[in-house]
């Protein structure tokens, strides 16, 4: 297993415990994984070392690896559930490292939340897959960051990953992550890098207070969609 910093994951190939069939009746129905399956998987490339989709059962997992995934980012963050014990346990039987870090879909990113992903991504084994349960809003936010501290990417090429072709509404609460990523367009203009942005410009609660979500798009992400 890789040897990484602990400061940047405390969640690394933890132990799992199957429990039959329970576990099996979350990932299906209580996760709503009769959804996912093989016809809706938000599967997308980024690059040739990084790829995003939503939650993945064993079959996928079992895909991924033999496609050359070494890693899987679970961005959904440490849990107990039937859908996590699954992903554990296909993820120990193929040799590929589970890293549990979460991201949060409707909250504006902290600064030691997006330095700590940005050393984790600098520590993993590629090529790698990144996910969150339905793959719009912590994923997309996921290959932004991803795009913008392990590529230099533009803003623009980190905003396509938060699209509505992936199911993701900018409209609603989650529109936050698109804030952040345009706040740095901004600045980026300029020649500013995105680390110093982060480091010397970036002010969250500011623009936490600047946004107004939609209470249409609100009902339909919450209520409709049910996301997390």
């Amino acid at each position: 297993m890789n040897n990484f910093s602990p400061e940047y994951i405390p969640h690394i190939d933890r132990s799992y415990q199957r429990n039959g069939l329970r576990d099996w009746w979350d990932l299906v129905m209580t996760d709503h994984g009769f959804l996912r399956g093989w016809f809706w998987t938000n599967f997308a490339k980024i690059d040739d070392k990084m790829w995003r989709g939503n939650q993945p059962g064993p079959r996928r997992i079992r895909w991924l690896a033999e496609k050359g995934v070494r890693t899987i980012i679970n961005l959904r963050g440490p849990r107990d559930d039937g859908t996590w014990q699954l992903e554990a346990e296909a993820c120990h039987r193929l040799g590929l490292t589970l890293v549990d870090f979460r991201l949060r879909s409707r909250d504006v990113p902290q600064v030691g939340d997006v330095q700590k992903f940005s050393g984790l991504l600098q520590e993993i084994t590629f090529p790698a897959f990144m996910h969150c349960k339905s793959g719009a809003d912590r994923a997309g936010l996921g290959a932004a960051l991803y795009l913008l501290t392990q590529k230099s990417s533009k803003p623009e090429e980190a905003a396509a990953q938060l699209s509505l072709r992936f199911g993701h509404f900018r409209q609603a609460k989650t529109g936050l992550l698109d804030a952040f990523v345009a706040d740095y367009a901004k600045f980026a203009r300029q020649g500013v890098s995105f680390e110093t942005w982060l480091e010397e410009h970036y002010d969250p609660d500011a623009l936490k207070k600047k946004f107004l979500a939609q209470r249409w798009a609100n009902h339909i992400v919450d209520h409709v969609l049910r996301r997390e």
